[in-house]
């Protein structure tokens, strides 16, 4: 079935257009690359999957809870609104936040395969050109695996929200190459590894676990492209130019937050403004949320030099200026080995199938 006829809310059927200028840059010097870099971009050739293949399809979802998430986990559990639901009512608030936060995994990862095919255009060193070929790659079968988990399981969609959909455009329409660095290996591609961790960790089906395990293996290895890259570019600033980078974080966060609330979902579902306001946004399980979406983003952040009095104010306001001590490398290798996991569980799994049908 065609997305268009998925899609919850109107959406542009003529796409989404915009001048993504950019200025594109050769180089000549194939011999100087940087050794990280280099070992980076063999892990992305050999880590390279088939998404048709590594996960299995096959997998039947419950229709009222798709990727089987706890309640506990839904903003408005608990609240008089929530008990008054019967479980039809229930059912149709699960499936429709779900298909709101897998929809924009889903556009994210096409801003994220845009972005990165610019990224090969216009950073100026081989060795970076290099990993990022191999990212384009992995957006692109991202888009895959989002798309068949929404198309095939969920059968709802809705369109990108204005928060995402302003930051994808800041970062896309920059010509500077370290924009979009910033933009999507830093601060989208961060907080997707957290979004992405809570349906890896939360869901009760193995096949949300996979998708969502074998996405942020990728993920990984791209925020820690990221970090390379702009650790090693950012000194070379004049704090003007560092000081309005640092705004940009501080605005990027914001939305980011915000974007999180799904306002269109609730408000497709019935909710009133006033409600998701004051159900909805003053939840504890909301407000832990949100401060979890930034525990991968405040550290490396931190890490890259983007560290003013401004980002500190900003991260002190949003309560999350603790994550700042969280070794972030530490993280991504416990997102490769996690995944690294799930295979050897299914090799267990496939074994002890072979070996009992004999």
């Amino acid at each position: 079935m065609a997305t268009k006829h998925l899609y919850t809310l109107p959406v542009e059927q003529t796409q989404w257009h915009f001048d993504g200028a950019t200025e594109i840059n050769f180089t000549w010097e194939y011999d100087d690359e940087r050794e990280t870099l280099l070992q980076l971009y063999d892990k992305g050739k050999k880590q390279q999957w088939d998404a048709a293949e590594r996960i299995d399809w096959s997998e039947e979802v419950d229709w009222d809870n798709p990727m089987s998430l706890p309640d506990e986990s839904i903003a408005i559990f608990g609240s008089d609104a929530w008990n008054k639901m019967n479980d039809k009512n229930k059912a149709e608030v699960r499936r429709h936040l779900q298909s709101g936060t897998i929809s924009q995994f889903l556009h994210g990862e096409q801003g994220a395969l845009i972005a990165t095919a610019k990224i090969v255009a216009t950073v100026p060193d081989a060795d970076s050109k290099f990993y990022a070929a191999t990212q384009v790659m992995d957006e692109a079968r991202h888009v895959e695996a989002f798309s068949r988990l929404l198309h095939e399981k969920v059968q709802l969609a809705y369109p990108i929200t204005p928060g995402l959909k302003t930051l994808l455009e800041q970062g896309l329409t920059d010509r500077r190459w370290d924009m979009t660095y910033l933009t999507m290996q830093i601060l989208i591609e961060g907080l997707a590894l957290a979004a992405f961790q809570r349906l890896r960790d939360q869901a009760g089906n193995t096949l949300a676990q996979a998708v969502n395990a074998y996405v942020m293996q990728d993920e990984a290895r791209h925020v820690a492209f990221g970090r390379l890259a702009l650790r090693d570019y950012y000194p070379q600033l004049t704090d003007a130019e560092r000081k309005e980078r640092e705004e940009f974080v501080v605005e990027a966060c914001y939305h980011m937050r915000d974007r999180f609330l799904q306002t269109e979902v609730w408000e497709n579902i019935g909710f009133s403004q006033a409600e998701i306001a004051e159900v909805v946004d003053k939840s504890e399980v909301m407000g832990q949320f949100r401060q979890r979406l930034f525990t991968r983003i405040v550290p490396t952040v931190k890490d890259i030099g983007l560290w003013g009095e401004g980002v500190r104010k900003a991260y002190n306001d949003m309560g999350v200026i603790q994550y700042s001590e969280i070794d972030a490398e530490a993280l991504l290798e416990h997102d490769n080995k996690v995944a690294e996991d799930f295979d050897a569980r299914k090799f267990v799994e496939r074994e002890v199938g072979v070996a009992a049908a004999e």
